[in-house]
């Protein structure tokens, strides 16, 4: 019996459940565990943002670990560029999983080049993230980490994967070949609510390129998402834009969540107009990945 099988017999899956994964992300699934199962012998840490890619490598860390056994944690970094929403999320799905699960300060927000906000912010915060957990590691002695990286996120640029590589960072989901929408059909086959959720990336991705990072101005995009957030909006962004010398707050949503986030304006605007922004603006193309801030 395949590895794949074993998990799924453990957890009790109904045959008809399996098979909506298929042979081809089965065979993903079973290349996935075979690899964290080598590195949990060693002790193994994932890098756990809360997002449904991390999640997904935590949650198949553990299946392994309860079957076979090793050393398991998840770290988390918190940093102003979080959201307070997005770390809740993490809290609550470690704790659902019941794996150790460290929290740690990470101060990217003070390194000069990470302020600057160039086409390498990425790379400078992870190179802090994994700065962290290469510290933790040593200390407690953990072989291996790795993080969420995924074979759709090849297709971009990701500044962030330099890091992991000059780290020896691993990321099982790009050798395993897993997709994110692959990702997410594992997540909901094993009905995780997790697999619905949208992707959030920092705070400070919500910041034009070139526009310097402060804390004040991340409190500020939190603070509008949170509207939107108590609001009902599931897609949007809040970006944090510059015409000229004056900088705005541009809105982004899905199409159909446009007149929502319109009934909302008056408290958008107020806000926005509160904490020094010349306007608050709704842009009227759908929402889409980076926006034009980079």
């Amino acid at each position: 019996m395949s590895y794949v099988n074993q998990v799924a017999d453990k957890e009790n899956l109904p045959v008809n459940e399996r098979k909506k994964l298929g042979p081809t992300l089965n065979g993903k699934l079973e290349k996935l565990f075979r690899q964290l199962s080598g590195f949990l012998l060693d002790g193994l840490i994932v890098a756990f943002s809360g997002g449904i890619d991390s999640s997904m490598l935590l949650w198949a860390a553990k299946k392994v670990k309860d079957e076979k056994g090793g050393k398991l944690l998840a770290v988390t970094t918190d940093s102003p560029s979080l959201s307070r929403s997005e770390l809740d999320d993490a809290l609550k799905f470690a704790k659902k999983l019941n794996v150790n699960h460290k929290i740690e300060k990470s101060e990217e927000i003070f390194d000069e080049e990470y302020i600057r906000n160039d086409s390498d912010r990425c790379y400078y915060c992870k190179t802090e993230l994994f700065g962290i957990t290469d510290a933790i590691a040593q200390k407690d002695e953990y072989k291996w980490v790795v993080y969420g990286y995924n074979f759709t996120d090849g297709k971009d640029i990701r500044p962030g994967h330099r890091a992991a590589l000059e780290n020896n960072v691993s990321s099982p989901l790009a050798d395993a070949g897993f997709t994110k929408d692959d990702i997410r059909n594992v997540l909901r086959v094993n009905n995780l609510d997790i697999a619905e959720k949208p992707a959030s990336p920092c705070l400070s991705s919500r910041v034009m390129t070139g526009i310097s990072i402060t804390e004040k101005r991340l409190n500020d995009i939190e603070a509008m998402e949170t509207i939107l957030k108590v609001a009902g909006v599931k897609v949007f962004r809040v970006r944090l834009c510059q015409e000229s010398k004056d900088l705005f707050l541009r809105i982004e949503a899905a199409s159909e969540e446009l007149q929502t986030v319109l009934k909302h304006r008056k408290n958008l605007v107020t806000e926005g107009k509160k904490r020094g922004y010349k306007w608050v603006t709704l842009d009227l193309e759908p929402y889409r990945t980076g926006g034009g801030v980079s």
